[in-house]
């Protein structure tokens, strides 16, 4: 394919040009290209071409919670988002705890999933082992919940963490949040409320102070053994000063921002209620700002979703039944481009922190970046288009969206993957394309 009058935004550059496509990748880039026999032309109308995003942190459900989503529902929402790799969490049922576990998984996907694809290993309490085993390419990473988790995979023992933290070849993600905290506050919260406490006090349970004091004990590990970390889902300024500008590449110590903590503050749990309950919680409106700054700024290294859908009516319980987790990949770019149309942030942050960062920071063999060469996983965007968010459009297997209601400014027009137009206005236009990321040096 040749796509034609593009402007294209891409490593802190914007310019127009075209881009012509040979097989899976991209073999040349230039101001005017003379389309060769055997492609087709694609008129990109001087919308933006930016990599496709490369989401860190996605919960696709499968194995085992598949009534919320799966593998190849999930990954054709991502597609429509502009989405074109996704990392999935290993607290599946059963958990992705031994490399059999992650073997099958990965089985499961081939040939099903509509973006690429690569999957944590999770570390428990009790496969110290298991983590020192572990090979690179095997895994994108050692996922660590450091905070409550589904089944056995909440990590809180001290003579374990030493060891996942000093032994594992991979790098080190972490989920931070102090449990102890957060079962006192849910004490507290059910002796004034019972079981129907108001879901704004969900950030006060889980609470700034046991975010910092996870996170202080993560890099405090990190620091000590010399290890590779990387902090997912920061909730709080008080956090960031753990962490500090500069480039991913020279970094021992990274960390995330997701879409909903920099879109959404305390006052959405009025009118939102659960579906925007999430761990780590949303919290104060100066949180919001403090991270979406951060961003900015090159202290938060990369953007995610945490994606984790749920079913409406599990949604429509009392607060310590209703799960946390909200569907967001088909409208994380939108969210991120509503900021940048704001003035909160610009386009070039964008694609800054959820393709070239994520590609650099976990050494993504050639993707990430619009390069000759590189795979052609791109999206055409117009960060003009306004837009009503409705759920007869949402493609989440759950079929509901924490934004229903919202106009978003900045729309997803075109999603290519490995080369193959995979989405376009609004129609999933190819079988599944996605492939098994594979990592290396950074490209």
């Amino acid at each position: 394919m040749l796509i034609t009058n593009a402007k294209i935004i891409n490593e802190g550059r914007q310019f127009d040009a075209d881009v012509l496509i040979s097989g899976e990748r991209i073999e040349r880039i230039a101001p005017q290209i003379s389309c060769p026999p055997g492609h087709e032309v694609y008129d990109a109308g001087g919308l933006t071409l930016i990599p496709g995003m490369i989401d860190d942190q996605v919960h696709f459900r499968e194995p085992g919670l598949t009534h919320k989503g799966n593998l190849a529902t999930e990954s054709a929402a991502a597609a429509a988002g502009g989405i074109t790799s996704v990392m999935d969490m290993p607290n599946n049922n059963p958990t992705i705890t031994t490399r059999e576990r992650l073997a099958e998984k990965y089985a499961m996907a081939a040939g099903r999933m509509h973006t690429n694809y690569a999957f944590y290993f999770g570390a428990a309490n009790d496969n110290a082992e298991e983590v020192a085993r572990l090979q690179p390419d095997e895994a994108c990473a050692v996922k660590v919940f450091m905070g409550a988790s589904t089944g056995n995979m909440l990590v809180d023992d001290p003579t374990t963490l030493s060891a996942i933290f000093s032994r594992s070849k991979l790098m080190v993600v972490t989920h931070c949040e102090d449990t102890p905290m957060i079962l006192a506050n849910e004490a507290a919260a059910r002796e004034r409320w019972g079981e129907d406490v108001p879901f704004d006090q969900h950030p006060l349970i889980r609470s700034e102070a046991a975010c910092y004091a996870s996170t202080e004990l993560a890099v405090g590990l990190a620091r000590q053994h010399g290890a590779r970390l990387h902090v997912l889902h920061l909730t709080t300024a008080k956090e960031l000063e753990f962490f500090a500008a500069g480039p991913v590449k020279d970094k021992r110590i990274s960390v995330e921002a997701c879409v909903h903590h920099l879109y959404f503050d305390q006052s959405s749990y009025a009118t939102r209620g659960a579906k925007v309950k999430c761990n780590p919680a949303i919290k104060r409106a100066e949180d919001r700002a403090a991270l979406v700054a951060a961003v900015k700024a090159g202290i938060i290294d990369v953007v995610a979703t945490d994606h984790a859908p749920h079913t409406r009516e599990e949604k429509d319980r009392t607060y310590f039944k209703a799960p946390a987790g909200l569907p967001l990949v088909q409208h994380a770019l939108p969210m991120l481009m509503t900021l940048a149309a704001r003035g909160e942030l610009s386009l070039f942050d964008v694609v800054e922190r959820t393709s070239h960062n994520v590609a650099r920071l976990f050494g993504v063999r050639d993707r990430g970046f619009i390069r000759e060469g590189a795979y052609a996983d791109l999206a055409l965007v117009d960060p003009n288009h306004s837009y009503l968010v409705d759920r007869s459009d949402v493609r989440y297997h759950c079929g509901w969206s924490p934004l229903e209601g919202d106009t978003l400014t900045g729309r997803v027009k075109t999603t290519w993957i490995n080369g193959h137009k995979v989405y376009d206005d609004g129609v999933l236009v190819s079988q599944p394309r996605g492939a098994r990321l594979r990592f290396s040096a950074s490209f």
